[in-house]
């Protein structure tokens, strides 16, 4: 069974869409979700205190700052954008897949984690996640 789920974004930071896989999931078997996008990644992550988000966000951009920033003279790819090249360096540190258990229907997931997109690039966009369960 596979699935495309839709998550839109405002600009970096994490962007959950648990309810809407878990909306979707039945049955017993194993989920695997991929972000079909070179600047994004996904997380399991905290979903009780906002603040883990904004503390993510915050490290990851001081991790890799802009490419307007004078430590990041070195990149080359700016041709869209001086968030681009740090949004790939970001995805290629974090996952772009997800596999889940599910059980009965339901991911088994920890009481505190839901489903994120980690949205890398300073504009809003349109992110599409694909989903296949087999059980």
């Amino acid at each position: 069974m596979i699935n495309t789920f839709q998550v839109n974004t405002s600009g970096p930071g994490l962007y959950e869409f648990t309810r809407q896989v878990a909306h979707w999931v039945t049955g017993d078997g194993l989920l695997t979700l991929l972000v079909q996008h070179t600047s994004a990644s996904l997380l399991i992550q905290e979903n009780a205190d906002p603040e883990v988000q904004i503390d993510m966000q915050n490290f990851f951009h001081r991790l890799v700052p802009p490419t307007s920033d004078p430590r990041m003279s070195y990149l080359t790819h700016t041709y869209e954008g001086l968030d681009d090249m740090p949004a790939h360096i970001k995805a290629a540190m974090l996952p772009v897949s997800l596999s889940i258990p599910v059980q009965n229907g339901r991911m088994m997931l920890g009481t505190w984690q839901g489903v994120y997109l980690f949205e890398h690039r300073d504009t809003p966009h349109r992110r599409l996640v694909v989903a296949h369960l087999i059980g």
